[in-house]
């Protein structure tokens, strides 16, 4: 049995559509539908039930996916191994992440990336949509969350902290707020999202956590154009700390309570590398996680 059938099978079952799957395989749809059907011929079963509107698995199907689909992958990504033990590292990579981590902490790395791999073909999809990992390709992704509870491999780049930040130009203007109550005298900025809209926490140095109601002038959605308006003086902002970095060391934002922490739904927050659960995890990207973690979480 070729191979090659299998596979189009199974990315015609991940991508509910021939159409789907021939844009991930970057083939043409006739030939996944001529594989798809010289595999059942093959079997002697039917595998996908076939409607003008919808395209969906068959009991025998989904047995054929269940049985077959990790065993393809193993026989894979022992080929893969081999292949990689006396190679430099080479192919495809996939990074996802969110349009402001992938600005901030991902592109000031891509020229180092670069010259330590250049046999790495760098994919970057930037983008605030949590996207799947399988239907995307996506070898590697960043995630922003107090924790997670996905089927994926995951492991934890960095803590990461909220903290309220101005710029000097507002400070002159406004002044700062001595106590965090102080808050509902100054124009405040924050992300439109559920947590962020109404009600702010703080914790100073002894643990002691204070909540606040508040009342924005401004929700942004974009975590870049809100740190734009605040660099620009419109108000005072919550931010993540990896967000920030070069605008507080060239003074273009002042951190308003530099002795604690800001949420809105949880101090506990952290920046989660993700990779698809599988048997093997290639070389290319144990080399990206390996690299990522050095260089982001040690700023």
């Amino acid at each position: 049995m070729d191979t090659r059938y299998i596979r189009h099978f199974l990315e015609v079952a991940r991508a509910g559509s021939f159409a789907g799957a021939a844009r991930r395989l970057d083939i043409d749809p006739s030939l996944v539908s001529r594989s798809v059907s010289t595999l059942e011929a093959a079997l002697g079963a039917r595998l996908f039930q076939r409607t003008t509107r919808k395209l969906s698995l068959t009991e025998a199907g989904k047995i054929y996916l269940g049985r077959v689909g990790p065993l393809l992958e193993e026989m894979e990504a022992i080929h893969a191994e081999l292949r990689e033990s006396d190679r430099m590292v080479r192919g495809r990579l996939c990074i996802s992440a969110s349009v402001a981590f992938g600005y901030a902490c991902i592109v000031p790395h891509l020229s180092e990336f670069a010259k330590q791999f250049p046999e790495i073909d760098l994919v970057l999809k930037f983008d605030d949509r949590n996207l799947d990992l399988v239907e995307e390709r996506v070898d590697l992704a960043i995630r922003l969350a107090p924790s997670l509870d996905i089927d994926v491999i995951a492991t934890k780049l960095m803590d990461t902290h909220y903290r309220l930040y101005a710029s000097p130009a507002y400070a002159e203007e406004h002044g700062l707020p001595v106590q965090p109550e102080n808050l509902s005298d100054h124009t405040l900025v924050s992300f439109d999202l559920p947590g962020f809209r109404n009600l702010w926490m703080s914790r100073g140095s002894q643990g002691e956590v204070q909540e606040l109601s508040i009342k924005p002038a401004f929700l942004i959605s974009n975590a870049l154009a809100l740190k734009e308006a605040v660099v620009r003086g419109i108000g005072i902002g919550i931010m993540a700390d990896w967000l920030v970095r070069d605008e507080l060391e060239s003074g273009y934002l002042i951190d308003v309570f530099p002795e604690r922490h800001w949420a809105a739904t949880s101090f506990e927050s952290a920046a989660w590398l993700l990779y698809p659960s599988r048997s093997y995890l290639p070389r290319k990207t144990r080399v990206a996680i390996d690299f990522f973690r050095q260089r982001i979480a040690a700023n």
